[in-house]
């Protein structure tokens, strides 16, 4: 009879306590590789925010089936000591762990000294990451320097091109390479591409908190490895995305609209320089997008000197590097049906839906400057800037469209 009892009460504790095992729903990967540490132009305080502000959505909940890791790439203490160069850096993988006013930072895997410039490098972390957190959809953040599609060498510095790049005004706000600041520590996009699909990780969507990654030829590179790509025309304020408003927007349910809404009325409402162009690409109409913009090229003219000055410009180079593609193919395009398609193709590119810019945009090099027409992604293709000239005709973007 007691063995009875026993076994009753042991049966009915295990009903009351027994909880389902939630399914995974989706893995967030918070992504902030090297950028430097130089006070004028390293972002690790801004990117320490940004890991912080998502702890504050963790703290509260996450929607059921979502996991949220952070893969951070800083100085290596251990290693920086006499006689072992600075430069000494790790990668520390860990997951945001909380609910009910609490939140843990839970370690996962160090990584000494990578390097991820190298699709390998990417594989590896995102295999990691599927270990520990598994799925059946992932995403990804980005957050460090960019230069859209433009190649990460030594050509494309200061030097090369006897041009400033935006992150070397000093006495100026800072703005946010794909990487760091020097071409050791820059990512292709062809290789980031290239890392993902290896993992065999197709990303929901790859938000990219950097500069002037809301490209076309940026885009196009990615179209396979992500359904959705969100990222800003222009230079980034240092802050970055505001994710303690759209952390949960990223999660389950994806609120695209949200975001870009939210990354607007934070840098609406921001004291000084009230700056941000944010939009989101529908990787999969990007192909007929291309085929459009081939039979343009097919008929079209190079725009003259006038014409180019009347384009809008979204960034602080002279001569520039980033058209708004909207603006450069209504100059550029003289057929009206040919016109009227490709901007049909574009809306459903880039929707105006998720399209959002302040009055202006800022630069480092030459501060605010209007926005008088914005399509939500840029076009190097009409550009005169030897940065741009030099290796235009190597991204995947204009082998398809000449």
């Amino acid at each position: 009879m007691l063995l009875a009892a026993l076994l009753v009460l042991v049966a009915c504790h295990d009903k009351n306590d027994y909880e389902e095992p939630v399914a995974p729903v989706q893995t967030l990967l918070m992504y902030f590789p090297w950028s430097g540490t130089s006070t004028s132009s390293g972002l690790m305080p801004h990117f320490e925010t940004n890991v912080s502000d998502m702890e504050e959505v963790v703290r509260y909940g996450l929607p059921e089936g979502c996991r949220v890791l952070v893969y951070l790439v800083k100085p290596d203490k251990r290693q920086a000591t006499d006689g072992v160069t600075a430069r000494a850096l790790v990668g520390e993988l860990f997951e945001l762990k909380g609910g009910a006013g609490r939140v843990e930072r839970v370690a996962l895997k160090h990584y000494p000294n990578p390097d991820m410039t190298k699709a390998e490098s990417i594989t590896a972390l995102l295999n990691d990451v599927r270990t520990f957190a598994p799925a059946p959809r992932y995403s990804m953040t980005i957050g460090c320097h960019g230069m859209g599609w433009i190649p990460a060498t030594t050509q494309n510095r200061a030097g090369g091109w006897g041009q400033r790049e935006y992150w070397e005004y000093e006495g100026v706000e800072q703005t946010r390479w794909f990487g760091g600041l020097e071409a050791i520590y820059q990512t292709e996009i062809a290789t980031l591409a290239k890392g993902i699909a290896q993992a065999g990780m197709k990303m929901d969507y790859i938000l990219f908190d950097d500069c002037y990654m809301s490209s076309v030829e940026v885009a196009y590179e990615l179209r396979e490895v992500a359904d959705y790509l969100i990222g800003s025309t222009s230079e980034i304020m240092a802050e970055g995305f505001p994710y303690s408003e759209i952390g949960l927007l990223l999660l389950g349910d994806v609120d695209y609209e949200g975001i870009c809404e939210s990354f607007y009325q934070y840098y609406m409402e921001r004291d000084s320089h009230p700056c941000g162009t944010v939009a989101v690409t529908v990787c999969k109409e990007l192909e007929t997008l291309a085929a459009i913009m081939t039979r343009i090229n097919l008929v079209g003219a190079p725009l003259s000197q006038a014409e180019l000055a009347e384009l809008q410009e979204l960034d602080g180079y002279t001569p520039c590097r980033f058209y708004d593609m909207g603006d450069y193919v209504a100059h550029y395009c003289k057929n009206e049906m040919l016109l009227a398609e490709f901007e049909s193709q574009l809306e459903r590119t880039v929707p105006s839906a998720y399209r959002r810019h302040t009055p202006t945009f800022y630069s480092m090099s030459c501060g605010e400057k209007d926005i008088t027409t914005f399509s939500g992604i840029t076009t190097s293709d009409p550009s005169v800037s030897s940065a741009v000239t030099a290796v235009r005709t190597t991204t995947s973007w204009w082998r398809a469209t000449h």
